[in-house]
């Protein structure tokens, strides 16, 4: 994904400049649909093939709930579009689904609250402009979900495609290991906070954060029965496997959980596998997370350590083909666990330890494990204002150059952004129009709930 290691750095900075003169800036301003392009709604719906056939009405729920959700959920529809665009030709790894409410905070090994991108089910190498045309579309999208006015909402959304250049310019001014070991830690998220008043909200959102661990995941998600903690049942959301009936074969899901847990301590480091010996299964659970994943197959297994006072909960989450292969490069990775824990890796400066994956022959699904939660924390999009949004700008575009400056060439992708904004305003005017587009999509999807030919129940 890198551009010749034998050249200079002055000659990678000039092969960026290069392509400025065949891609300009304002190329990326303009988009308009294709005359043929595909049925939105259709795209969404083919997606559903082969998920939990109960769950399909609860993912269609939680995408009508606004515009901002049903963006979540249409990774695929945006890819497309996105496929008709032009481009560098620079490659990086992408997130394949970098809209804001992807970033948050979480626990690094070392015990450390950091910001990061937190969701790669859509990882794969492809044009470093579709992560950043995503994210400038969704900050356009809660804009307007939050009533912020229009001149606001572009404003935040140009501070972090700026923010994003400068911070790639930085980074290649930098050696390559200090940019590999780069990150956003707590007092730097106080700090960006502070300079847009915001420094109390930061800690609050950050003492929330450091709240959420396994105690406090054990407290949600279980109850004690008979001096046994098991997890709680709270149907649609989360189903144990000794509740489950008509909707899933309860024996196809225990055979997945008793193959999976083996073939997953196959895929992490001997210490690791020394870690999770020291733990036994409780109990497992089918868990709705998400937006557009609802409905793949998604479960969280309680294990207990020392006592019932040590618990431990790892999510298992189907990986299913990222939404981009059907337009880009295919994954080097047979399954796709391990392509999006690989990605996960390489975007990231510090990654969950528990990361891992397996195949599991008897259900034909690829699954990764992670840690279900460790000091998660995130700003409530849904109740965005104005300022949040400008410091969250600064947060996002440094964290995603930060990614892409890891796998990519941050010289040549700072010789084609250049030191001028003419990029910075094309892509504000690319998310004005692309936004533009998704609330049309939302209202197509919309009318065919209203009309009663899609299901959606809450949930």
């Amino acid at each position: 994904m890198t551009t010749d290691s034998y050249q200079t750095t002055s000659q990678r900075v000039e092969y960026g400049n290069s392509l400025r003169i065949q891609i300009p800036h304002d190329s990326h301003g303009d988009w308009s649909p294709a005359p043929d392009r595909p049925d939105p709604v259709k795209l969404i719906e083919e997606q559903n093939e082969g998920r939990l056939e109960w769950l399909i009405p609860v993912r269609r729920w939680r995408m009508s709930t606004s515009p901002f959700a049903f963006f979540r959920g249409s990774a695929r529809i945006m890819a497309s579009d996105l496929a008709g665009t032009l481009v560098s030709g620079l490659e990086v790894q992408l997130c394949g689904d970098a809209h804001l409410a992807n970033f948050g905070l979480y626990a690094s090994p070392e015990r450390q609250l950091v910001f990061d991108i937190n969701d790669f089910d859509e990882t794969l190498a492809g044009p470093w402009e579709w992560d950043i045309k995503r994210l400038a579309t969704s900050f356009i999208i809660a804009a307007r979900h939050n009533d912020i006015n229009n001149k606001d909402g572009r404003k935040a959304t140009q501070r972090m495609v700026k923010t994003y250049r400068q911070a790639m310019a930085d980074f290649a001014g930098m050696r390559t290991t200090d940019t590999w070991y780069a990150m956003l830690d707590k007092d730097e998220f106080h700090e960006t906070a502070d300079k847009e008043g915001r420094k109390n909200e930061a800690k609050a959102i950050t003492n929330e954060a450091q709240g959420k661990d396994s105690r406090h995941a054990l407290d949600k998600h279980a109850e004690k029965v008979d001096s046994q903690y098991r997890i709680k049942h709270e149907p649609p959301r989360l189903v144990p496997l000794r509740e489950l009936r008509d909707h899933v074969s309860r024996s196809r899901l225990k055979a997945l959980v008793e193959n999976a847990f083996d073939a997953y301590r196959h895929s992490v480091a001997d210490d690791l596998k020394c870690l999770l010996d020291r733990f036994r299964p409780v109990d497992i659970a089918l868990k709705v997370v998400g937006v557009g994943s609802v409905g793949t197959r998604c479960l969280i297994l309680l294990l207990e350590g020392r006592d019932h006072n040590d618990p431990l909960f790892l999510q298992i989450k189907q990986s299913n083909r990222s939404v981009l292969e059907q337009y880009l490069k295919n994954s080097p990775y047979r399954n796709q666990g391990q392509r999006v824990v690989e990605g996960q890796r390489l975007m990231q400066t510090v990654s969950d330890i528990f990361l891992g994956w397996n195949e599991n022959e008897s259900v034909g699904h690829d699954f990764y494990w992670r840690q279900l939660r460790d000091w998660k924390g995130s700003v409530d999009v849904d109740n965005i204002n104005v300022e949040d949004l400008k410091y969250l700008a600064r947060l996002c575009g440094w964290t995603l150059a930060r990614a892409h400056a890891r796998s990519g060439d941050p010289l040549a992708i700072t010789g084609y952004l250049g030191s001028g904004d003419d990029f910075d305003e094309a892509l504000v005017n690319f998310a004005g129009s692309y936004a533009d587009q998704s609330e049309k999509d939302y209202e197509a999807f919309m009318q065919q709930i209203r009309n009663g030919k899609l299901s959606a129940v809450e949930g």
